[in-house]
């Protein structure tokens, strides 16, 4: 379970076909011990070893499918989150750290402090966003400005801007979408027949 709140950037070192070794801050490698969760880009992976300034992770098919680590490469930037834990300060929203989809940055605009960006909802998605509703982007705990029947919108203020890999990204980069799990939930009850 994670929040959203990014603490920390990290760089792809190494990619195989099933391991990601991510370079980042001391300060966040030695938080981290084997065996536990860590959000990658929003990704829920198991650090499988860890050095001073780096951490390894693998990865089965079904992330590789589903999520943007198929578009890493070596020096590609992520967005890092250690797992919750009853101390954390919870200012973001539930986030599994399981990605629905992929989607692409359609647009990006610029409105006072904030740059506004627009994604493309990935097929089957639509009914679990929702204006005002929370949403995760590639980790990041975000608010649904508006949305299209194509299309959703987010603000990013410039906290986020610069401590996050969205200063970083340009339109048609992908990113991982995690629609409010408690949508899912609320749906599934609606429909269940027991």
């Amino acid at each position: 379970m994670f929040t959203g709140i990014i603490t920390h950037l990290g760089k792809v070192a190494e990619k195989t076909e099933s391991r990601l070794t991510v370079e980042s801050d001391p300060d966040f490698i030695k938080k981290l011990n084997l065996g536990a969760s860590v959000a990658v880009n929003g990704i829920c992976l198991t650090v499988v070893s860890q050095g001073k300034n780096s951490f390894e992770i693998d990865f089965m098919p079904e992330t590789l499918e589903r999520t943007n680590i198929k578009y890493l490469r070596k020096g590609s930037f992520v967005n890092l989150e250690l797992s919750a834990t009853i101390k954390t300060l919870f200012s973001g929203h539930f986030v599994q750290g399981h990605v629905d989809a992929v989607t692409k940055i359609v647009n990006i605009g610029k409105k006072g402090n904030s740059r506004i960006f627009a994604f493309s909802i990935p097929r089957g998605l639509s009914k679990y966003i929702v204006e005002k509703g929370s949403i995760a982007v590639s980790g990041v705990s975000l608010t649904v400005l508006g949305l299209s029947s194509e299309k959703f919108f987010v603000g990013i203020i410039p906290h986020t801007w610069e401590k996050t890999t969205f200063h970083r990204t340009k339109v048609g980069d992908w990113v991982n979408i995690e629609v409010d799990v408690f949508a899912k939930y609320v749906e599934k009850l609606l429909h269940c027949k027991n």
